[in-house]
């Protein structure tokens, strides 16, 4: 027979006194643990940062200033994200998503016409642009932490606030990117890296998002308030190389007056641009028709799983985004207007096959294939703009082509409504058709131009 444990002759304040200090060197070892890992993981991620000549050229700032902003903006899009709808009927979704779409364009429309001529003026202050953009969403933020909790009419202007001035910070950090460009580094390349930095830094900010969520939606708003703070004092904190002038012609200044207005852009970049309206356009397709057709006529043997089957299919999308970024920082090329030509094309080839075989594989591929295709079209349009557009207009180019590309993305969404009340095969083939006939017309103006002498080229750009 096994013999029994002697019992336990101790008080109950001794017991009491060995579990309590059992409990603080379990808490002291996790608290240990969690600070080595939290070293480990900054050590790593300054070491992202400032490889390959990043620390020394500036560019390990931007990218600091970058994660900071994102993990903002995903702040914001999950307190923001109580009335989604895909949690209401699919009927009465149909409504809230037009005016969901319609909203999205409100930002750009104000950016492209305003706030991109505003700072072409301003080049000498690119980092109080910048800083600028993240001290009016701290604002905000703040002032929708406390409309939510009063339920006060702020709200919707205050969101709106956040959109724009996320949007003008697009284009303004876009526009301080050549200044920092380390010499072993493709601008393509940097924009992977800056978009990548991004990425991580949103994942690992939406989860404590959530969990500030779970307590009250002001709170998410307040952290993303603390979060813009810290990035506008990293923006003022960017090398005065950013604000530099050197090397930049004011090519406008030269002109006649009435003349001004008129903008040379290369032609690279105008086949960037309509490479990525065909990009775009079907992100935005594949967005809402997915989100419908998947939970009105899912595939057989998903009838049960369609939170789940919608997952595969739309977080393919973000997989192949993310995908993309990585394959665009190891990119070695340095001729980002065939890229965009080959990524358009290879998304229509995917549409087609998909189109043609539906089903659950072709479906997560097609997402995939469009993540992918996307973020490195829009990274390689970054490259021709930051490459071939003068300074002077930069940042309106940078803005009203995220215009035109935000239109491309809601009226691929318009499309997606109106067609997710047809059969799936019949939806996508429509639009594998029109994005057919868009890949052909991009394919013939570009061997149009080349045919063209090279003089005539440039008058006709001068004009």
């Amino acid at each position: 027979m096994p013999e029994s444990p002697a019992p336990d002759e101790r008080t109950w304040p001794e017991r009491l006194g060995a579990a309590t200090t059992q409990a603080a060197r379990a808490v002291g070892a996790v608290g240990r643990g969690t600070g080595r890992g939290t070293r480990r993981a900054f050590v790593q991620a300054r070491r992202f940062t400032h490889a390959k000549g990043a620390g020394e050229s500036g560019l390990s700032r931007l990218l600091e200033l970058h994660a900071f902003n994102t993990a903002g903006d995903a702040a914001v899009a999950v307190s923001l994200a109580g009335s989604l709808f895909f949690t209401v009927p699919t009927d009465e979704a149909h409504g809230d998503v037009a005016r969901f779409l319609l909203l999205t364009m409100l930002p750009f429309a104000i950016v492209a016409p305003l706030i991109g001529p505003f700072l072409d003026r301003f080049r000498r202050g690119r980092r109080w642009a910048i800083g600028a953009t993240l001290a009016v969403r701290a604002f905000c933020a703040w002032v929708a932490a406390g409309a939510v909790i009063t339920e006060s009419t702020a709200l919707f202007p205050a969101a709106l606030g956040c959109l724009v001035a996320s949007k003008a910070y697009g284009v303004t950090r876009a526009s301080a990117v050549p200044r920092l460009l380390p010499r072993e580094f493709t601008l393509v390349k940097a924009n992977s890296r800056i978009s990548l930095t991004g990425t991580g830094a949103a994942a690992i900010s939406a989860p404590i998002a959530v969990g500030l969520a779970a307590i009250g939606p002001q709170w998410t708003l307040r952290y993303a308030f603390g979060l813009f703070v810290v990035g506008t004092v990293l923006a003022v904190l960017l090398p005065s190389r950013v604000d530099s002038t050197e090397g930049e012609q004011d090519v406008l200044d030269d002109q006649p007056r009435q003349r001004r207005r008129r903008v040379r852009i290369s032609p690279d970049v105008v086949v960037g641009l309509r490479c990525n309206v065909g990009l775009r356009f079907l992100s935005g397709f594949l967005t809402m028709f997915m989100a419908f057709v998947l939970r009105s006529d899912p595939f057989p043997g998903w009838e049960d799983r369609v939170t789940i089957l919608m997952a595969l299919v739309i977080g393919a999308a973000g997989a192949g985004s993310t995908v993309g970024v990585l394959l665009g920082s190891a990119l070695r090329t340095r001729r980002p207007q065939t890229t965009v030509l080959v990524v358009l094309a290879v998304d229509v080839a995917v549409l087609a096959l998909a189109a043609l075989a539906y089903g659950l594989a072709t479906a997560v591929a097609l997402g995939l294939a469009v993540g992918l295709c996307q973020s490195l079209g829009k990274l390689s349009l970054d490259a021709l703009i930051q490459r071939d557009v003068p300074e002077t207009v930069r940042t309106s180019v940078f803005a009203r082509s995220e215009t035109v590309l935000q239109l491309a993305w809601v009226l691929g969404g318009f499309a997606g409504l109106g067609l997710a009340l047809q059969t799936p095969r019949l939806g996508l083939s429509v639009v594998a058709l029109l994005l057919v006939g868009w890949l052909a017309l991009v394919v013939w103006q570009l061997t149009q131009r080349e045919r063209r002498p090279a003089g005539q080229d440039a008058a006709a750009a001068s004009r």
